[in-house]
């Protein structure tokens, strides 16, 4: 009954590890590209 439970640990570990590793390596290039957009588009400064 023991390794029940550590398997289901393992599995909802592994599956929030994978979901904020895809999460990041979305989103930064998103805001990227987005801020290159708005440069490009309406002259902002890449910090604003």
């Amino acid at each position: 009954m023991g390794n029940i439970g550590l398997i289901l640990l393992m599995i909802i570990g592994g599956a929030v590890g994978l979901l904020s590793t895809l999460y990041l390596t979305i989103s930064f290039p998103a805001v990227i590209i987005w801020k290159i957009y708005r440069k490009v588009r309406y002259g902002y400064k890449l910090t604003d």
